[in-house]
């Protein structure tokens, strides 16, 4: 098969990156000028990708455009490309729920073929090989596998249904940059209190990641009646710091659905992620 033409829309620190590793497999990789920064030109340049003037020659060239955007613009970006009945294939690859990823691909199909995307990672750069999740038809999912093929873009395909993996992003970043935030506030309130270091120390004991130990969960809803007030205390602690409480107090309301398995040895973790979805 001859090798696609590919658009990148729009070429910030992760699309281009990706781009990029996209030229190794490509005949040309191209971007859209047309009121991007100057910031976004020099990006491209120095990725080597293709400028063009305007959204119209971009899809007119392009056998695989590939979106990688700020999540609020997703939809008016596909909005934008379905006008011109754009007929390749269509990543969508931004970090959107199931439910607009489904939205956007009924806006592009039939004329487009839309390939659902995530990718869990940082930019591959500097020796960095993040995974594109890609779920949609296994024609075109084969493309973009192949596209990638021997890049620093590592490619897994989770099924046929478009959502698949926007929801598997989704449940990643949600554990991933929340903790993030709760690092802050943890260490923010250690540190009004100037036991900062202390806190760091303790927490260097532990360096495995609960989300590789759902197993757990189930611990944590029997605990649930005792760790809510817990976190209510901590969250006025914040807040008699100056720090935002709200994210504790949001986690205190999540526990308070597991009161009636108040210290159930016998829970699974099947049993408790009903109780959380359904109290």
């Amino acid at each position: 098969m001859d090798q696609p033409t590919v658009g990148i829309l729009h070429p910030g620190s992760m699309g281009a990156a990706v781009a990029a590793c996209a030229t190794a497999n490509a005949a040309a990789v191209l971007w859209c000028e047309a009121g991007r920064s100057t910031a976004s030109t020099a990006r491209a340049a120095r990725f080597g990708l293709t400028p063009v003037p305007t959204l119209p020659e971009l899809l007119d060239h392009s056998d695989i455009v590939i979106s990688l955007c700020p999540p609020a613009a997703a939809e008016g970006l596909a909005h934008d490309v379905s006008e011109r009945r754009f007929s390749g294939v269509y990543v969508e690859a931004n970090a959107i729920n199931p439910e607009r990823a489904q939205r956007i691909a009924a806006l592009l199909e039939p004329d487009a073929t839309v390939v659902d995307g995530g990718i869990v990672g940082s930019p591959p750069v500097g020796g960095k090989t993040p995974t594109l999740h890609l779920s949609g038809g296994n024609d075109a999912t084969s493309r973009i596998e192949a596209l990638f093929a021997g890049t620093a873009v590592q490619t897994a395909v989770l099924g046929v249904e478009v959502g698949k993996a926007s929801a598997l992003k989704l449940s990643y970043a949600s554990f991933q940059k929340t903790s993030r935030v709760l690092v802050a506030l943890a260490v923010g309130m250690a540190r009004e209190h100037g036991v900062d270091q202390e806190l760091i120390e303790v927490a260097s004991r532990r360096t495995d990641s609960y989300l590789s130990e759902p197993q757990y969960v189930a611990k944590t809803a029997a605990r649930a009646w005792r760790w809510g007030p817990e976190l209510e205390e901590a969250a006025d602690t914040l807040e008699a710091a100056g720090l935002p409480p709200e994210m504790l107090r949001a986690a205190a309301s999540t526990l308070a659905r597991w009161q009636d398995a108040k210290d159930d040895g016998e829970l699974t973790l099947t049993d408790a992620l009903d109780r959380l979805a359904q109290p």
